[in-house]
């Protein structure tokens, strides 16, 4: 599958759920570890590239396990349709400097919205983003797989 289509097939699918996608990433010990977040078709903020992009609190086993080059796999559905992306990460966040990131206040404002979020307090939102430390991660996608 192109990635232009796979990516419309991800936007489609997120779209009706919520954007809710299961997150798999592989422990050090090489032993997969799945959470469920929100994610969005975002481009990428130094390349302009669409990739998929999901906001994570700081210190979490996804993030350590992205560090270094991971690759992570989301899984999107609607119904019994679905679509997984898959590919390499990078963040950008207090504690993974993403060259060419300069304000990263906005950018976490940015992929929270993108992914269907919502705040009335946008100043509140920064506060708890700062205190939990949270990143942006940036999937860029590699492979697909679906169901017919």
């Amino acid at each position: 599958m192109e990635i232009d289509e796979g990516l419309r097939r991800v936007t489609e699918l997120a779209s009706r759920e919520n954007w809710l996608a299961v997150l798999v990433t592989l422990r050090a010990n090489g032993k997969p570890s799945v959470s469920v977040l929100n994610a969005a078709v975002f481009p990428h903020p130094v390349t302009g590239e669409q990739v998929v992009a999901f906001v994570s609190r700081g210190n979490t086993a996804k993030l350590a396990n992205l560090r270094g080059g991971g690759e992570a796999t989301l899984v999107f559905r609607a119904g019994w349709e679905w679509i997984s992306v898959s590919g390499p990460a990078e963040i950008a966040g207090p504690d993974d400097e993403l060259p060419g990131v300069t304000d990263l206040r906005q950018l976490l404002r940015d992929v929270y919205h993108a992914a269907g979020g919502q705040h009335e307090d946008l100043d509140e939102y920064d506060r708890v983003m700062a205190e939990d430390r949270r990143a942006a991660v940036f999937v860029t996608p590699k492979r697909f797989a679906t169901n017919p």
